[in-house]
């Protein structure tokens, strides 16, 4: 489909890859792998056409279609969400268009011979439409926003209402309802929760065109990819499989290539021997010039730089007590959007707390609170004795002083600590020699967030706090925070959307949602276990508490009064939105008969029948639409009455 051969490109004196080969074949799932500056994203412009390569070639099959996710959204549209998507369909739209017009004309026709005309173009293009999935692209928008975490509220949204997150969603979301031959995807799991990274996995292992992507995910890149480019020392070398059997294979190709290294070495060396301690014998003058010559035609072997990696672990911790920290009868509130009304927590010594759950629920609200650095309207908080807490969070990059050296930055968290140990902890973080002395704003968003963290390592403290610790590093810096979060003897409640992190560090996960929280013992996988366990989610319901907790006897009778109280108001909405159910499906059932019909050449014998049926199918689609819009506004009632319930639930337990 698209091949790469031979590819180069240099910015000025500096050069960023040459050589690089690649066949992307029909549903080839290829990671794009290499360290920060190695040129992903130059590769991905070139294979796009915003850049030309110095040399090479990129050869595609005709007509085929890319879409391309970068890193940031331009100039967002102020278009409603779900119209914003299907209007970036443009190929559908265009035809969807053109079939209107025949439409209109052929109503208007009074003569066969136009008629006639008109009829084959438009059976050539409702062909067209229904096998590119036109009929099908509301819905499909509407899946792939919902896979996405949108809510049919958000359907309505400008898009430029939404944070930068959540546009980078978006912009996703158009891309994949494109479905493009090739997918680039740039980063395209950085904005995404943990819940929605699940249905994108799925969603491009079963994508029907390639993909080519870069990820610093690595339990991302184990389950979709199944090749990887990796573009290392300028050079692109492909290998098959998934990201831990590329690592494998270049742990063995690095191996093989250091033993040949050393091998030739004590070859040249005990051959410069020889010329050196016979270079003067007239006897010997012909085997060293030999072996002059011999020395002179070996090709050395030159085993890869090996990048550098960050190495730190965090300073022994004072110990705390037991009970590290508790909230008591927490309520907190943004104006009248209340997210926790009363939580109920307690962490203990030598726990590593993850917090996850769906963008929004509010986790980072709660690790604030857990920080100390949010004030909350009602409740109480209680550290424990010698609790130390240390906190990292993403603004913290912004507080960075701009005009500050990375060596001041330090000193002003540390003004009595020398020079050297200063020096010392950058080094771990690979800012050595001159680095120390970059000032702030011309760091890359790597080396701040590498920077943030040095900070908390000059205070031992036993508490640490951390959201989206990984964000900005690259696998091997992750791998590395991993490893001395893993070794960390306090106490560490964080949020991540890594889950290699979340399973290596984790041993306790407390899942926050709809104002509650809930507490899972154990690592990931048995959290991933309970949550797809029917058995456990029908027998066990749990609430804001510091333990797993069901709700005692005595409250089932009063739960059974508020379903009694409830039940009229939404009995009736479900009892509608039932019938809607069945009427849809009916509806949609004949228009899908009637579309069925225009995909096919034959069925344009008949002007009249033709035009009758038209005029059916444009009913269809308005009642569709009219029944489409009352399910919508019910669902939305059935929803506001089941949170209604659910907060009186709450306040009885």
């Amino acid at each position: 489909m698209l091949s790469l051969n031979s590819v180069a490109k240099s910015f000025g004196p500096r050069a960023l890859f040459s050589g690089v080969n690649l066949h992307i074949g029909a549903r080839d799932r290829i990671a794009l792998l290499g360290p920060n500056g190695a040129g992903k994203t130059t590769l991905f412009e070139i294979i796009v056409g915003n850049l030309n390569p110095d040399c090479g070639e990129i050869t595609r099959r005709r007509d085929t279609t890319i879409g391309y996710l970068r890193q940031e959204v331009d100039n967002p549209s102020t278009r409603p969400l779900l119209s914003e998507l299907i209007e970036s369909a443009g190929h559908l739209n265009q035809l969807a268009h053109r079939i209107g017009v025949i439409q209109a004309e052929l109503e208007e026709s009074s003569g066969d011979e136009p008629a006639a005309s008109l009829l084959s173009e438009l059976g050539e293009l409702q062909h067209q439409f229904e096998s590119g999935g036109g009929y099908d692209l509301e819905h499909d928008a509407r899946v792939i926003l919902s896979g996405l975490g949108f809510s049919e509220d958000d359907f309505f949204k400008s898009v430029s209402s939404f944070s930068g997150g959540w546009m980078m969603r978006a912009e996703l979301a158009k891309i994949l309802l494109q479905n493009p031959d090739l997918l680039l995807l740039d980063e395209p799991t950085n904005h995404l929760d943990l819940e929605t990274q699940v249905w994108f996995e799925d969603y491009i292992r079963r994508y029907q065109g390639s993909v080519l992507l870069t990820s610093h995910d690595r339990t991302f890149l184990n389950r979709v990819v199944r090749r990887v480019l990796a573009l290392e020392g300028g050079r692109g070398s492909v290998y098959s499989g998934n990201y831990d059997d590329y690592v494998n294979a270049r742990a063995a190709e690095l191996e093989i290539l250091e033993a040949a290294a050393r091998r030739q070495t004590a070859k040249i060396e005990k051959e410069t021997r020889f010329i050196e301690r016979f270079g003067a014998k007239a006897t010997k003058a012909s085997q060293v010039q030999s072996r002059m010559k011999s020395l002179a035609k070996i090709e050395r072997v030159e085993p890869p730089r090996l990048l550098k990696k960050i190495r730190f672990s965090f300073p022994e911790p004072p110990r705390s007590s037991q009970e590290v920290i508790s909230l008591h009868h927490i309520g907190k509130a943004y104006g009248a959007v209340t997210v926790y009304s009363d939580l109920n927590l307690t962490l203990g010594r030598g726990e590593r707390v993850a917090l996850v759950g769906p963008n929004g629920a509010g986790k980072s609200t709660l690790l604030k609170i857990l920080a100390g650095i949010l004030p909350f309207e009602r409740g109480e908080r209680r550290l424990g004795h010698s609790t130390v807490t240390s906190y990292y969070a993403q603004h913290q990059l912004e507080l960075l002083e701009p005009g500050n050296t990375a060596l001041e930055e330090l000193r002003r968290a540390a003004p009595g600590e020398t020079e050297q140990k200063l020096r010392s902890i950058l080094g771990g973080f690979l800012f050595t020699g001159d680095d120390v002395k970059k000032p702030v704003a011309v760091l890359s968003g790597g080396e701040k967030a590498r920077l943030a963290i040095a900070r908390m390592l000059i205070a031992p403290a036993n508490f640490l706090l951390m959201d989206e610790p990984t964000n900005h590093l690259d696998i091997a810096s992750r791998e590395r925070l991993s490893d001395a979060l893993d070794e960390y003897t306090g106490t560490l409640c964080f949020i991540t959307h890594d889950r290699a992190l979340i399973q290596r560090v984790a041993n306790k996960i407390i899942e926050v949602k709809n104002g509650s929280v809930t507490i899972f013992p154990g690592d990931y996988e048995s959290f991933i276990y309970h949550k797809d366990s029917t058995a456990v989610q029908s027998n066990t319901e749990r609430t804001a508490s510091s333990s797993v907790v069901s709700i005692p006897q005595q409250r089932r009778a009063a739960n059974g009064k508020l379903r009694n109280e409830y039940s009229p108001r939404w009995t009736p909405l479900k009892k509608r939105m039932s019938a809607i159910e069945a009427e849809l499906a009916e509806r949609e059932a004949a228009l899908g008969a009637l579309e069925a019909q225009f995909a096919r050449p034959e069925e344009y014998g008949d002007s009249k029948e033709v035009v009758a049926r038209l005029g059916r199918h444009g009913e269809l689609k308005n009642n569709i639409a009219v029944l489409t819009d009352e399910w919508m506004r019910l669902a939305s009632e059935a929803e506001r009455l089941k949170a209604e319930f659910e907060a009186a639930q709450s306040r009885q337990s």
